[in-house]
């Protein structure tokens, strides 16, 4: 495979304390991961030499100080700060969460800049990276101020596509925020991502109700019946495949998930604590909406864990196979959606001679 056929993918190091290093490095100890990607990691040659030793992991490292020197088939760091950092693995130490949002940033932009392909980020500890120049709840809400489109956090695995019409809100506060327009505005980008980064022709998705048993005609809560009933009456005559409110407590329960190419849950628990339960381990968290793509693995920075060669990283893995493949699909997508117009007036006009 040649290098032009090699997805580019930017990784941010997440807590400096935490999995973060390891489960990057044992994903790409495995070399014939090399052979389809070429990883940059936004960190530092000696703290990634120091994750290698501590961990005993045999990962060679090709240090870069600008994104111009990257090596295919390598696994290269740029550094993205010349301090002498001290880690302690397993403890919680906000001092270094400047260093995980550093590394963020500056990937976040080389992927607006192109000159990464996608945007794998490793677990975050929210508080620890609480800065002036940083306040956001996480990764994703970021990412929609610095991107172009319509963010969603959107959790997959195989066969199971959550998204959320909330994510990082308060319980307090969910149903206020739950709004017709909100509705529909994600229910487009959801339908819109089944299409061009999964493939899926006519997408068929189901949305959870707001209350229990979708508010029992009343007896538990109006929204389902004033909110969301009519503004999924209004898409699906618009055309979408959109179905719902079921009650959630019995929906994944009773299989019904799997009738569906993805379902949309209310706020953040409805829906991350099934799909977890059902994927954990296995699960990705990609940002759907944005004209960029990035994915995360489906937990956080394991403090309990950090430093004793225990991390799993499957969930890392799958991240960066699942921002390659979505990456790969969205650009197969815009070249069949091109307008055939624009295509055929560069065609040579070609005559048959009599």
């Amino acid at each position: 495979m040649g290098k032009k056929e090699r997805t580019i993918v930017g990784i941010s190091v997440g807590d400096l304390n935490g999995i973060g290093g390891e489960i990057i490095l044992k994903t790409f100890s495995d070399t014939r991961m090399l052979d389809f990607c070429t990883p940059i990691i936004f960190a530092s040659v000696k703290l990634m030499s120091h994750y290698k030793k501590v961990l005993n992991l045999n990962v060679s490292l090709h240090g870069i100080d600008s994104l111009d020197k990257i090596a295919h088939k390598k696994v290269n760091v740029i550094n993205s700060w010349k301090d002498q950092v001290e880690v302690s693995l397993g403890k919680e130490d906000p001092s270094l969460g400047k260093y995980a949002i550093q590394s963020f940033k500056e990937a976040v932009e080389a992927l607006k800049n192109k000159n990464i392909d996608v945007l794998v980020t490793a677990p975050i500890h929210k508080s620890n990276v609480q800065s002036e120049s940083f306040s956001f709840p996480g990764h994703t809400d970021y990412l929609a101020k610095e991107l172009k489109g319509d963010s969603m956090m959107l959790m997959i695995s195989r066969g199971l596509k959550v998204g959320l019409l909330t994510d990082h809100v308060a319980v307090k506060d969910v149903v206020k925020n739950i709004t017709p327009e909100l509705i529909e505005k994600k229910l487009n980008s959801l339908n819109n991502t089944l299409k061009q980064d999964f493939g899926v022709r006519k997408p068929k998705i189901a949305v959870l109700g707001i209350n229990p048993h979708t508010g029992d005609n009343g007896v538990i809560g109006d929204e389902d019946d004033t909110v969301m009933r009519p503004t999924l009456d209004n898409l699906r005559d618009k055309g979408m495949l959109v179905f719902g409110p079921y009650a959630a407590d019995s929906f994944f329960g009773s299989g019904n998930h799997e009738n569906f190419d993805a379902i949309i849950a209310s706020y953040h628990d409805q829906g991350l604590i099934p799909f977890k339960t059902l994927a954990f381990g296995r699960g990705v968290n990609f940002t759907s909406g944005l004209n960029r793509v990035r994915t995360s693995p489906d937990h956080g920075t394991a403090f309990d864990i950090a430093g004793k060669n225990k991390a799993n990283y499957e969930s890392f893995k799958e991240a960066v196979f699942s921002a390659i493949a979505i990456y790969k699909k969205r650009k197969e997508y815009r070249k069949l959606t091109k307008n055939p117009l624009e295509t055929n007036q560069k065609r040579p006009n070609s005559k048959k001679k009599g």
